[in-house]
């Protein structure tokens, strides 16, 4: 048979074409369960010559699933494009959902304005779950709405205010961090100050809480100064440590990013990295390369974080309880410390 031409090829076609029935077509369609391995092959030949496709609208009526997954960013474009980690988590949870047939659909919900359009869309039937990323304390509204319409949702990172009411797949962010602390100390730096990020998300109060317990009284407020993660945000933070008259002979930088801007402010000063000051970061972004020299950091494990994340969706989705993964980090030494 060759393929139809002037309409779309139905079951019934296919059904004619392999000599089966049309209850045969749809079994093998949605897995091939009780069909025999001969009715199966017929069937694949008589989707392949009459051009059958399957209809996702109709699919989706039948088994109330999109096979899509929104990717809910609570950040502004201009963070999404500057901060690769986002990109790689992306791209990796892209990957992921593609083995399982599901599409991704990227939403950014910054504004309060954008985040209701975004809740309305998840909420609609548009969606079989969601993937957080980057959500803040004072913008999780969205999430009690979420839970309240019985979306399946997973948050990359501990979500805070929802800890035990969300399932989430993060990095050890506070292992992570005391880890290249005591690295630094270990080193023989021991009047450190750190950059921290912003203290309304997971992963920017897990590595100041790291920091001030293993730097203990040495871990005042004098010794810290906050950022938004992004390498401006570093270079303000580094010249208010500065301004400070505070003395310290390393710098640990919630981010790489802001790590990088320190770098900025201390090579303008002529304090030289790492003869005078050592600095470290976190994540282990493309910008640890770049630095002169590259940068000492903790590495997380974007990939497996992102695997994780679709996994434990896919398993929500399917009915089963939200579950919680904690993955770990490694220091990935370089040439700053």
């Amino acid at each position: 048979m060759t393929k139809l031409r002037g309409r779309r090829p139905t079951i019934d076609d296919v059904a004619r074409e392999a000599g089966v029935s049309r209850g045969t077509v749809s079994r093998v369609l949605n897995g091939g369960h009780w069909v025999s391995d001969g009715s199966r092959v017929q069937v694949e030949r008589a989707i392949k010559s009459t051009g059958y496709r399957i209809n996702p609208h109709a699919r989706s009526l039948a088994t109330s699933r999109t096979g899509s997954v929104g990717f809910l960013l609570t950040e502004s474009y201009e963070r999404f494009f500057a901060d690769p980690n986002f990109l790689q988590i992306l791209r990796a949870c892209a990957d992921a959902l593609a083995e399982h047939g599901m599409t991704l659909v990227l939403i950014m919900a910054d504004t309060l304005e954008e985040r209701r359009r975004a809740t309305d869309y998840l909420t609609g039937g548009h969606v079989d779950g969601a993937l957080v990323v980057s959500s803040h304390r004072d913008s999780q509204e969205f999430m009690r709405t979420l839970l309240d319409a019985r979306l399946p949702v997973i948050s990359a990172g501990v979500p805070l205010g929802f800890e035990d009411q969300v399932g989430h797949a993060t990095a050890d962010d506070e292992g992570g961090a005391r880890a290249m602390v005591e690295h630094l100390r270990a080193k023989g730096r021991t009047r450190l100050v750190h950059i921290a990020g912003p203290q309304d998300t997971s992963g920017g109060t897990s590595r100041l809480r790291a920091f001030r317990e293993v730097m203990g009284e040495d871990g005042g407020d004098e010794r810290v100064a906050y950022g938004d993660y992004s390498r401006e945000s570093g270079r303000r933070a580094m010249r208010e440590l500065l301004a400070r008259e505070v003395a310290f002979d390393g710098v640990f930088c919630a981010n790489d990013l802001m790590a990088a801007g320190a770098m900025d402010v201390l090579s303008a000063a002529g304090i030289a990295v790492p003869e005078d000051v050592a600095v470290a970061g976190f994540d282990d972004a493309p910008i640890s390369l770049e630095t002169d020299p590259p940068l000492t950091t903790v590495r997380q494990p974007f990939d497996r974080v992102s695997e994780e994340m679709v996994r434990l969706l896919v398993d929500e989705i399917s009915g089963r309880a939200a579950a919680r993964v904690t993955l770990p980090t490694e220091i990935v030494e370089r040439g700053t410390v």
